[in-house]
């Protein structure tokens, strides 16, 4: 039986999982975002990052470091719905709130082989990329898909109605 709710895990859990799978060889990807309404560019740009590596943990802004980066009226989807459809997907396996600031913290606990980020950061940039590639691993960059964006969507909506 599948349970999406089961792939949400604390720091902690996903510490445990990561050391796991790398045990077994298998390479972890890591990306974080807000994901507020999951559309076209998520799912290309999650499959592609996914597809870097053996295993994916994605890390997932909670709702209050959501609207401190995206203002007030954000996110349109809650926390708990978000990381629930986050983690139903089969690319995904594993996701794990954080409010920091920044996925640095999230990022060291976890010790990703791979770090991925949007072709809109450049690796210079990318939060966590010199502690991945001092530890070995990498940090790619994925093209976004053209045309798709949560802030766009809304506008969209908004303009609609």
């Amino acid at each position: 039986m599948f349970n999406s709710a089961a792939k949400i895990l604390s720091w902690e859990e996903g510490a445990q999982a990561a050391r796991a799978w790398q045990a077994d060889g298998q390479k972890i990807v890591f990306t974080n975002g807000c994901f507020d309404i999951v559309h076209l560019g998520h799912i290309d740009y999650l499959e592609k990052a996914r597809n870097l590596g053996d295993r994916m943990v994605l890390g997932l802004n909670t709702d209050a470091s959501v609207s401190s980066i995206k203002g007030p009226l954000r996110p349109v989807v809650n926390e708990y719905a978000r990381a629930r459809l986050m983690a139903s997907l089969g690319f995904v396996d594993a996701v794990i709130l954080f409010g920091e600031p920044t996925p640095l913290e999230l990022i060291q606990t976890i010790c990703p082989d791979i770090l991925v980020k949007g072709d809109d950061y450049s690796v210079d940039n990318i939060v966590g990329a010199d502690f991945v590639v001092n530890r070995g691993g990498a940090v790619k960059t994925i093209p976004l898909v053209k045309g798709y964006s949560t802030t766009s969507l809304i506008e969209k909506i908004k303009n609609s109605y």
